[in-house]
């Protein structure tokens, strides 16, 4: 067989080399013609295998039968959730309601009339919408295409989500409040994890919320996607780690000068799953299903949540949830967590949690199938060929008093037929105990302060040493430090007074690492030379937590200072060999050599405008509206375009980074009701805004200013005013510093040692507006929803 396939190959080549090049191009165009004309072949949405499967296990009411089959034929409809994390969610909610849907009310597309959206009965505050529209026709179909245009700029500003609905229900049932500590074990592409963010920031005025998000997942080019979805938020309170959510490492925290284990209030436990709830819009799935899937992964879903469940706080509560409808995925996990929990696990009632929702209960008895289709009702009858296949975990257990107990009827399961949805299952566990095999907790271990010996090194990797921990099922052993059970103290006593300062350095090397290895995260000590400017400059207050700034370099300048909340800081500062961490931080100040020479080598970053301005107390200019469409709309304008009492405040300072705000008047409710808040320049005769494009776009259409494509490109003109003004070099290394700067945030490099561009290298002014003005996501949005559309099933089990 080899020796014809390498006669093949030779006879191939040769004529091959006997063509010539137009031949071959004649050739490659007419095979192109021929795939074109034939075309791909239509997925015939039938599998006799998954009917014959649900059919028997009746998770379907009689007489819905066909109405379910029916639908999932159907493609599935378009759903948006407009976040809460952002105070202006109801101007963008108002903004559809009066403007975009009703414009669609009198549309038709391919002869269909389109649908009033209609808001999710079940979500509140009216901020999640359907619509009969498929992502292909809003997409393909110009008469929708302000609406499309209107979707991808929210989305990619952050105060959009396309999801679909069921999805919404497990972030929703987690109850989160803001002093939570939250974990979401399998959290990739992150439209869970945002809604979770939204939550914790309920409260605007609150910069900083006791609690904190840590969102994992296994596969580490989906955690940049996580890292990207994150970032539109906008939150000092989000980790993204990479770890296999069934071993993820318990974490240590410091209290009143204790180290202790860190417990979470509430875990989301979206677990990898065959998704065959999904049907709907992952067609392949018709001819790809079987119940091997499920079978498969049935051991790592048990592992996944039993590993949830051991790091879960006594009171707190573990969604767990999959996008399958088969028993083995879910009734059969969690039954086997409630039976080995020995009463430490109840499954909550939340009928009454998410009013407006339709579901089914959770089913008491089922069967399993093998990939050939034969049927076993009991661990019993397996043939012992089968056991490596089948597991006895995986079938309903035979104590009918246990199985009473075990109240599986809380459990959720929504069909795509009875709210036009896609298929899901959920439920919520409340753990009242500790777990049978971790009853004994683990003792505090009493340790002097950290301190740092010099704040230009990184603190020792063998400064915080790793618990013991056992797979699951075993005792976790109580945390051990390095020498006699106490962290080892800065032995240079002059330096006892500096502040902690952590650098986190790449897990040791028996943790398996892939992917890029990230830079360290290195807090700035209190005594840094770079804060005392800053903080004269722009006058912070004295409660700014200024221990929570941090750097991504160790060496040379610190071109980016990002912040977390205290309870973040608290987990990185023990935990530096455990964890492997993808991203933490929202950039607050970004360094421009140029602006020492005004009194602050620092300038605001707008990512982290919403974070910092609560402690800012000078340099504010208040702006009106008028004022904010000028600075939007036009690059660098002269001061003379401003408001009169604009001019005179701004006349007040010097040069510099300033802060641009804007206060609705209640008065005139009419006009835009929601506080903005921008990172500006104050330059010699001007005064510009630094808004990346698509938060642009996104204020002008809050102020009812239309903005689209052709529009869109207006902005992006070089303006004729303005250019001969001596900050421009200024601005224009900003812009190219920026740039740059953005293009390393999803990997998280950082060099120390990059130089400001000489006045000499800056390209021209349009190319740097161009810059200036593109939108810094570092994903496309048509990537993210690709990556979205396949997160489904969780491909990070592959």
């Amino acid at each position: 067989m080899g020796r014809r396939n390498r006669r093949n190959r030779q006879r191939h080549q040769r004529s091959t080399e006997q063509r010539s090049p137009a031949e071959e191009e004649q050739r490659r165009k007419a095979r192109e013609q021929a795939a074109w004309e034939c075309g791909y072949p239509e997925i015939i949405k039938e599998n006799k295998l998954f009917e014959h499967y649900y059919q028997e296990l009746k998770i379907v009411p009689d007489g819905e039968w066909d109405k379910f089959m029916a639908s999932l034929r159907e493609p599935l409809p378009a759903t948006i959730r407009i976040t809460g994390y952002k105070s202006h969610a109801k101007e963008i909610l108002h903004c559809l309601k009066e403007k975009y849907f009703k414009e669609l009310q009198d549309i038709e597309v391919d002869g269909q009339k389109i649908e009033a959206p209609q808001p999710l009965s079940w979500y509140p505050e009216e901020l999640a919408w359907h619509t009969n529209l498929s992502r292909k026709i809003i997409r393909k179909s110009p008469e929708l295409e302000k609406f499309h245009q209107f979707l991808v700029n929210e989305t990619e500003s952050g105060n959009i989500s396309r999801q679909e609905a069921v999805s919404m229900i497990p972030p929703v049932l987690l109850k989160v409040q803001p002093h939570h500590k939250i974990l979401d074990m399998c959290a990739a592409p992150g439209s869970k994890t945002a809604q979770i963010i939204e939550m914790l920031h309920a409260d605007m005025n609150v910069p900083f919320p006791e609690g904190f998000v840590i969102a994992n997942d296994v596969d580490n080019k989906r955690c940049y996607l996580l890292v990207h979805q994150a970032k539109r938020l906008n939150s000092p309170c989000i980790m993204v780690v990479n770890h296999d959510a069934s071993s993820i490492p318990r974490l240590l925290v410091e209290n009143n000068g204790s180290r202790e284990v860190l417990y979470y209030d509430r875990i989301l436990c979206d677990v990898p799953c065959s998704g065959d709830g999904t049907l709907r819009k992952n067609i392949d799935v018709w001819k790809k299903w079987t119940t091997l899937n499920s079978l498969q992964l049935h051991g790592l879903q048990i592992r996944i949540a039993t590993r949830g469940v051991e790091q879960l706080a006594e009171g707190g509560r573990m969604v767990y949830s999959t996008c399958s409808l088969n028993p083995v995925e879910d009734e059969a996990v969690i039954a086997s967590l409630l039976d080995k929990s020995e009463g430490s696990l109840e499954l909550a009632d939340v009928a009454s949690e998410i009013p407006g929702l339709k579901w089914m209960p959770g089913i008491t008895q089922w069967k399993v199938m093998t990939k050939e289709g034969h049927w076993y009702e009991k661990w019993e009858d397996i043939p012992t060929s089968r056991h490596t296949q089948i597991r006895p975990t995986m079938f309903p257990p035979k104590d009918e008093e246990k199985l009473k107990s075990m109240n599986l009827n809380r459990c959720m399961r929504i069909l795509p037929h009875h709210q036009n949805t896609g298929g899901f299952f959920v439920a919520v566990l409340i753990k009242k105990a500790p777990m049978p095999w971790n009853k004994r907790q683990p003792k505090l271990q009493r340790r002097p302060p950290v301190s740092a010996c010099d704040a230009s090194i990184a603190v020792a990797p063998e400064l915080v040493k790793a618990v013991t921990e056992n797979s699951a099922g075993m005792a976790d052993e109580p945390a051990v430090d390095t020498e006699n059970g106490e962290t080892k103290p800065c032995t240079n006593q002059s330096d006892s007074s500096k502040t902690d300062i952590v650098c986190c350095p790449s897990p040791s090397k028996k943790m398996k690492l892939f992917g890029f290895k990230e830079d360290p995260f290195v807090f700035v000590s209190e005594d840094d030379p770079i804060f005392d400017p800053i903080q004269t400059f722009y006058a912070l207050d004295p409660s700014f937590p200024k221990k929570n700034l941090l750097t991504r370099t160790q060496e040379g300048k610190k071109r980016q200072l990002y912040m977390v909340s205290k309870e973040l800081r608290n987990v990185l500062l023990h935990n530096s060999e455990k964890m492997k961490v993808i991203n933490t931080g929202i950039k607050v100040l970004c360094r421009n050599n140029d602006g020492e020479q005004y009194g602050c080598a620092y300038r605001l970053a707008q990512e982290g405008i919403y974070t910092l301005y609560p402690f800012i107390n000078a340099r504010i200019v208040t702006v009106s509206i008028e004022d904010i469409k000028v600075l939007l709309t036009q690059e660098n304008p002269f001061l003379s375009k401003f408001s009169k009492e604009t001019q005179k405040q701004a006349n007040n300072f010097d040069m510099g980074s300033i802060v641009l705000k804007y206060e609705p008047d209640p008065q005139e409710p009419e006009t835009l009701q929601c506080p903005i808040v921008l990172c500006g320049w104050r330059g010699k005769t001007s005064i510009r805004s630094f808004v990346p494009k698509n938060e642009r776009l996104h204020y002008l259409r809050m102020m009812g200013v239309e903005v689209f494509k052709e529009k869109a490109e207006v902005l992006e003109k070089k303006p004729v005013e303005g250019k001969a003004c001596d900050e421009e070099h200024i601005d224009e290394k900003m812009d190219i510093d920026g740039a740059k700067e953005e293009s390393k945030e999803l990997s998280g490099n950082e060099s120390g040692d990059d130089e400001d561009p000489k006045e000499e290298d800056v390209i021209d002014r349009g190319v740097l507006e161009h810059v200036a003005l593109k939108n810094t996501s570092a994903i496309p949005a048509s990537v993210e929803d690709q990556a979205e559309d396949a997160s489904v099933s969780k491909e990070s089990v592959d």
